[in-house]
Order: structure tokens, then C-alpha cells, then sequence
């Protein structure tokens, strides 16, 4: 089945096209997405074997949507984005998880986090970066979705990401956050609940379910 694209994004030039792609086109992809994760985020050239290999892994998760954006002319992807249903027993929503519970109380962690949509990974190619093309990704994966909560994380610095993000309505949750013991530079956790809508002025735990 060919992926369903519709003709242009909200704020994108015309020669752009968004496509939502199933975890099989996904990872039928992945070298092609992979170099737009490159450009994007210039990580060392001998991280991106590891970052396919999770990404693949990915793919697999409960709930899992992908978008990528495509320019007319070449046919190439120049952004992309994924996301999916968090659970217990997957790396990432554990860890922050247990950060979250740690810093703020199980129950806030719980609030965010029992019913929540991850978003993994948004990159946009250098080229096309500034046009609003990073915020109508994240609006497409998050829009319909049934869980109550969106979480993601990002360097905690003050990046057109960060502006973004609170743009869209996320808060911090936890900040100067390291994922590892290492020298990386910390990151900040953040979470906004569904629909996305105008920015909060200060982080707080979502309303529970009924």
C-alpha cells in the first residue's frame, strides 16, 4: 500500500507534501530518514548505526504514526516525525518515569505519563527549518490521538526545539536532565496535554481520567 499523502502541510511551501507512513514504509525509509537526523542534528557519523537500530525497534511499539514531509521536485524526504504509545517496559518512559515520580511524586508521574503519546523523534533538513514545517509535524502526530498526555525531550537550551515545543503548549517538567553518566549535554523532559493548545504559563498534572 503506497503511503497517504495529503498536498501540502498548514504553513509549508507548495513543492512540499506530507506523507503518514506504517511501520513497514517506516523502515523501508529509514536510510533516507536517517539522513535527514543527520543534517539535522550533525551527531557524530558513527552513532547513526545505533540510532537506525532504534529507530527500527520503534517501529514496533503500540500505536506507533509516522509522518514524513517530501519536496516535489526530488521526491526526497526533507523532515519527519514518529511517535507512539508509551509503556511501562520501554527505555525512555521508564527512565523519565522514574525521574519524574523522584522529582515531582508518583502520582504526578503517574498524571503524565499512565495514558501518554511519545513523541520519539522531529527533525526538519537545515534547508527548511524556519517555515513552520516542524510545527505542522508535531501537530499532524498529535492530532486525533486518544491518549490524554504528549511527552517528549530536547536539549535543555534555548533552541528554536525548545520555542516550539512551548509554542505548542508543552512545559518542563524536569530540566538539566541526563539520560546517561556521560558528558552529553543535559536535556529538558516536557509534556503537554492532548489536544495540543496555547502555552501553559507553568508545568502542572493533567486532569485524571474519569
Amino acid at each position: 500500500m503506497r503511503p497517504a499523502c495529503c498536498p501540502k502541510l498548514a504553513r509549508v511551501r507548495r513543492s512540499l507534501s506530507v506523507c503518514e507512513l506504517g511501520p513497514d514504509e517506516f523502515t523501508a525509509k529509514l536510510d533516507q530518514l536517517i539522513a535527514v537526523y543527520a543534517a539535522a542534528m550533525r551527531p557524530p557519523a558513527e552513532l547513526l548505526p545505533g540510532r537506525k537500530t532504534i529507530m527500527t525497534r520503534h517501529a514496533a511499539n503500540p500505536g506507533f504514526r509516522a509522518l514524513t514531509v517530501i519536496e516535489g521536485g526530488s521526491g526526497e524526504p526533507v523532515a519527519f516525525g514518529y511517535g507512539f504509545h508509551g509503556a511501562i517496559g520501554q527505555w525512555w518512559h521508564d527512565t523519565v518515569r522514574h525521574a519524574l515520580a523522584g522529582f515531582r511524586g508518583a502520582e504526578t508521574a503517574g498524571a503524565w505519563m499512565d495514558d501518554s503519546f511519545e513523541v520519539a523523534e522531529l527533525h526538519v533538513a537545515p534547508a527548511h527549518q524556519g517555515h513552520g514545517v516542524g510545527a505542522d509535524v508535531l501537530t499532524g502526530l498529535t492530532s486525533g490521538r486518544t491518549e490524554r498526555t504528549a511527552m517528549l525531550s530536547t536539549r535543555d537550551a534555548d533552541t528554536p526545539a525548545r520555542r516550539l515545543y512551548r509554542g505548542k503548549g508543552f512545559v518542563d517538567l524536569l530540566t538539566g536532565f541526563h539520560f546517561f553518566p556521560s558528558g552529553e549535554p543535559p536535556y529538558a523532559v516536557m509534556g503537554a496535554e492532548l489536544p495540543l493548545r496555547a502555552r501553559s504559563p507553568w508545568p502542572r498534572s493533567p486532569k485524571p481520567s474519569r
